[in-house]
């Protein structure tokens, strides 16, 4: 088969590989659509230490059923679907309470470091779990299917983060991640959600998808601003999309005192904190791991139309020019949001 295969960093070769052969308890998967993933760009360089070459990147898939195992009863060849980009055991202590994103034998399509090595969806076939899978129901794309993934991701932030109705928010980086996090807080009942990021087409975006206000940080002082906006209180919730030092307080400063600041992004390994004002205004200060269990509710939600993902994809493109695209994304300021590739 066709793959898109990282030889060695900053290396990507369109070229024949091995088609998987599946376990009896895994399905074939033909894929139409895979998403590139910021996280599969700084993989491509080295910077995350994620993505060892030789490996076929990718985990936003979505695609149809080819050949089914032994063992599976639940699926049949020719459905829709799409699969966690987790492989999570589903017998592990985290497993039993639901926290599949905890799991102690957690793997992620795409990623190969030090502990394992799992091939992922930049290729014509890929070979699933049947335990991961999710149908697709005809209303939504398999481009649509393939940006599941990272809705999930915004779904489960929002979703361990305490807001109650009326509540006023601000997201901090107008990625994907941080335009479908705006999205989900007006799901969840926020009467404000302020963007703030350092890029005018992506503060443009976010306001074509309905953002109470942007602010682009190098004109303007965030938290001070937030705090001209809120009567002098700040935001109830803040999200930091991309994960430096400098986002992350950015977000912890937006927040009213007891307000929480939820980290998605973790662009570094590293942040510092101002401890003390965290501590003397009782500020809650969480991560938010991936996703856990959300697929089926996501999935309900871009059927339902509550979810803008067209205006978020910026192209659609033979998987044979999949190089091309992650240097485009690679080199940034391009204006380009997600690009997903049709092998």
């Amino acid at each position: 088969m066709n793959a898109l295969v990282l030889s060695s960093y900053n290396n990507l070769e369109y070229k024949q590989v091995e088609k998987p052969e599946i376990k009896a308890n895994e399905v074939l998967i033909r894929i139409e659509a895979v998403g590139i993933c910021g996280s599969d760009v700084h993989g491509m360089d080295g910077s995350t230490g994620r993505r060892i070459p030789p490996i076929i990147m990718g985990h936003e898939a979505a695609g149809v059923i080819e050949q089914a195992g032994s063992q599976v009863d639940s699926f049949n060849p020719g459905e829709r679907v799409t699969f966690d980009s987790t492989l999570y055991c589903g017998h592990c202590y985290y497993c039993r309470q639901g926290k599949i994103n905890f799991c102690e034998n957690r793997k992620v399509f795409g990623v190969a470091c030090d502990e394992y090595t799992q091939p992922g969806a930049f290729a014509e076939y890929i070979n699933v779990p049947a335990h991961i899978l999710y149908r697709l129901p005809p209303e939504v794309s398999f481009q649509e299917g393939a940006m599941v993934e990272p809705l999930s991701v915004a779904v489960h932030a929002v979703d361990i983060t305490p807001i109650s109705i009326g509540d006023t928010a601000v997201v901090i980086g107008a990625g994907v991640i941080g335009l479908l996090t705006l999205q989900v807080l007006w799901s969840a009942g926020c009467s404000r959600v302020y963007v703030a990021d350092i890029d005018e087409d992506r503060l443009k975006k976010a306001a074509e998808l309905g953002a109470t206000e942007t602010f682009n940080t190098k004109k303007v002082q965030l938290n001070e601003v937030i705090v001209e906006r809120t009567g002098k209180l700040g935001v109830d919730c803040a999200f930091d999309a991309v994960g430096l030092s400098e986002t992350t307080n950015l977000a912890i400063y937006s927040l009213k005192k007891g307000g929480t600041a939820t980290i998605i992004g973790n662009f570094a390994p590293k942040a510092e904190l101002p401890l003390q004002y965290l501590v003397t205004r009782q500020i809650r200060l969480q991560g938010s791991n991936a996703s856990s269990g959300e697929y089926p509710a996501c999935i309900e939600m871009i059927k339902s139309g509550h979810i803008a993902l067209k205006p978020l994809m910026s192209k659609v493109a033979p998987l044979s020019e999949g190089a091309e695209w992650f240097d485009k994304l690679h080199a940034g300021g391009s204006g380009l949001f997600k690009v997903i590739l049709k092998p």
